[in-house]
């Protein structure tokens, strides 16, 4: 693929991206088959989907739950993602994940669900600027030095002074603790997904952090919108969410745009195909022939909305129950199996 002129490479700590618009970590999607996925067609970083501390110390050791902490050649760079509400559980749980392979230990400050605020993690610590940095300094003197340590974090709680403050406290607390960048998400915690994600805030985040790495996240639904926040806010880059999902190609159009190269056209139904196949190759390779159905109906859904006739395509992936089933979806609205090969790695 053509070099990136206008977005150069990421430095997170002595970890290189080699081209920096990320997945996000995003619940119940961020797994290890949709980020081999991304990572083909273009994506030069991906964040695991946030896992609990006490997951990855116990949970994990069970041979059906290693799934959630597989590393393989392809994810690198990848960073993995945890929550939890004390110290003393988040930071044997990073050094886990590093034994896992994980390259960079991210901490969420910023998950705005129900049952994780109020099980005191994610961004409830938002709040708690003391409890927040004492996880960051413990994760980061229980991992080694070569591995950096990120933070996920929102804007604050609310639009309250009083939220905006902690923001700034955690923000800067942690980098004098040796974070090596934070990724910000323009909106509050009380806004949920709700809203428009600020992006006059990260560009005033970003000139208060001069040099220090900031990431952007919230509202990038396509290749265009991870330029213009770069442009518009002067973060180092961007992690790309719900706008990846069913549609990895993200990474290869904002590839081809900051390359000054046109726009590419959408994936044909032979392309979309062919990475819908994988997708279903791989999550069977790590999940088992028989959950991988369940666990793909609902990328199914997700990829059908780039189908022509998205509707009746996303009621057949539904109503796939078997792994027959789920071929005769594809056979259907897809064309046949000829030439479907996975795609070759993008950037280098």
């Amino acid at each position: 693929m053509a070099s990136n002129r206008d977005l150069p490479p990421l430095n997170i700590g002595p970890v290189r991206v080699d081209f920096p618009v990320a997945l996000a970590a995003l619940s119940g999607y961020s797994d290890w088959p949709t980020r081999i996925g991304a990572r083909r067609l273009g994506a030069g970083y991906a964040v695991a989907e946030a896992m609990l501390d006490q997951f990855v110390l116990n949970v994990t050791k069970g041979r059906k739950a290693r799934r959630f902490i597989r590393v393989t050649e392809e994810d690198h760079p990848i960073a993995g993602q945890l929550m939890g509400s004390a110290a003393e559980a988040i930071a044997p749980a990073a050094v886990r994940l590093v034994e896992a392979g994980f390259d960079v230990i991210d901490v969420n400050f910023g998950c705005p669900v129900k049952k994780v605020l109020g099980k005191c993690r994610g961004g409830y610590l938002l709040g708690q600027p003391e409890t927040a940095l004492q996880i960051v300094a413990r994760v980061r003197d229980a991992v080694p030095p070569a591995v950096p340590v990120t933070l996920k974090m929102r804007r604050g709680i609310d639009e309250s002074d009083e939220s905006r403050e902690r923001f700034f406290r955690i923000f800067d607390g942690a980098f004098s603790l040796g974070v090596a960048a934070v990724t910000v998400h323009g909106r509050t915690v009380r806004q949920k997904y709700e809203g428009n994600s600020s992006w006059e805030f990260l560009r005033e985040v970003k000139r208060h952090a001069g040099g220090r790495i900031v990431l952007g996240s919230g509202d990038l639904m396509t290749a265009r919108d991870c330029l213009e926040m770069i442009a518009r806010t002067g973060v180092d880059g961007v992690t790309v969410a719900r706008g990846a999902i069913g549609n990895p190609w993200i990474f290869r159009d904002v590839r081809a745009l900051a390359a000054g190269q046109p726009l590419p056209l959408g994936p044909t139904l032979v392309e979309q195909r062919q990475v819908i196949a994988e997708h279903y190759r791989l999550a069977e390779e790590a999940y088992g022939p028989k959950r991988a159905c369940f666990v793909m109906n609902g990328y199914g859904i997700k990829y059908s909305r780039l189908h022509p006739q998205a509707e009746a395509v996303r009621d057949a992936f539904v109503a796939a129950r078997r792994p027959d089933e789920w071929w005769e979806v594809l056979d259907r609205w897809y064309g046949d199996r000829r030439g479907a090969q996975p795609p070759a790695p993008a950037g280098g």
